[in-house]
């Protein structure tokens, strides 16, 4: 039995805004790379191009497999968009690592994490390929770069942003954003937003709550974020949205590790401030006996922390920010 499809979005070997047409939202498929059956791995991108040509803005979601808040955002934002008042370009990429995402786990199909390996490798491997590929067939094509992630598997986040806080540009986009914690980073990383600013893109990373699940709440403050930006970048006529509550700014931060294993209970929730000396965990073995407790080494705020109790030594506890003091 042969089965009709109505799909007709083209598809393409390479990203070019110039052959969107204006005033419209046109969705594609980008042949990237072919699986060992000789199928193509295609990665899907919307395009809403305006009838004024103007900035080029690229939203990215899924490098890891497991991260789905983000595709939520990128699509409603095409949703609430009209191209014809639009000035200038979006370009959404609701789902980069593909293969990861229908296997339902976090990293590419050789193991390897895709944020740590960008730009990649023309001549590489099966990953350094891959994100290779997506840096020259897709990266390359933006003005400015959104990358939305989420906390791992085992892990929760706070709504917050990694971004290099020394750079105008960059740190408008920020602060626009309404998240609840900013974190300077500089981004020499290997990661997606390291490489885009390397090649002269303004790029933040927004983190987008939890993994495996839909989030409304998080997906609708990323979409309002957005929204912010677009009007900043005078790309859409609109009002910017304060924050509900000041975002906290963290000059640097670091994640505390467990030295032994057991079963742990993390206490405080994200965004509480805490204080040096303060118990943030405790530790259990098997038969439930106490081990040990582990205490705040710094005043800080909680980004986001691990929910799976167990833990093996050199399990991380949670994720320390460390506030910026004016």
């Amino acid at each position: 039995m042969l089965f009709e499809t109505k799909n007709t979005d083209q598809v393409i070997r390479k990203l070019n805004i110039d052959d969107a047409p204006k005033g419209k939202i046109t969705h594609y498929w980008l042949h990237l790379a072919t699986d060992g059956m000789g199928v193509p791995i295609r990665v899907p991108i919307m395009v809403a191009r305006g009838l004024k040509d103007g900035k080029v803005l690229g939203l990215t979601a899924a490098v890891h497999g497991n991260e789905l808040n983000g595709i939520l955002v990128i699509q409603r934002l095409f949703k609430e968009i009209d191209p014809e008042q639009l000035t200038g370009t979006i370009v959404g990429v609701p789902v980069i690592n593909v293969p990861s995402l229908l296997r339902k786990k976090r990293r590419f199909i050789d193991g390897t994490d895709l944020n740590h390996i960008m730009p990649g490798r023309q001549d590489g491997n099966v990953s350094q390929v891959y994100a290779w590929r997506v840096v020259n067939y897709i990266l390359k094509e933006f003005n400015y770069l959104v990358d939305l992630h989420t906390a791992s598997n085992g892990r929760m986040n706070s709504y917050y942003i990694r971004a290099n806080m020394e750079e105008k540009a960059v740190r408008d986009m920020a602060m626009l954003q309404n998240a609840q914690i900013i974190v300077h980073n500089p981004p020499s990383d290997g990661t997606l937003r390291g490489t885009a600013e390397e090649l002269g893109i303004h790029a933040l990373t927004l983190e987008v709550g939890n993994p495996n699940t839909f989030q409304k709440g998080m997906i609708r403050d990323g979409l309002t974020g957005l929204h912010n930006i677009l009007a900043h970048l005078d790309m859409i006529d609109g009002e910017l949205e304060e924050p509900d509550e000041p975002t906290v700014l963290c000059e640097r931060s670091y994640w505390i590790y467990a030295d032994t294993g057991g079963i742990i209970t993390v206490h405080p929730k994200a965004t509480q401030l805490i204080k040096k000396g303060e118990v943030i965990a405790t530790m259990r073995d098997i038969f439930g006996r106490f081990i040990k407790e582990y205490i705040a080494p710094d005043d800080g705020i909680i980004i986001g922390k691990s929910v799976n109790p167990i833990a093996q030594t050199g399990a991380r506890i949670l994720h320390l920010g460390i506030v910026k003091t004016v």
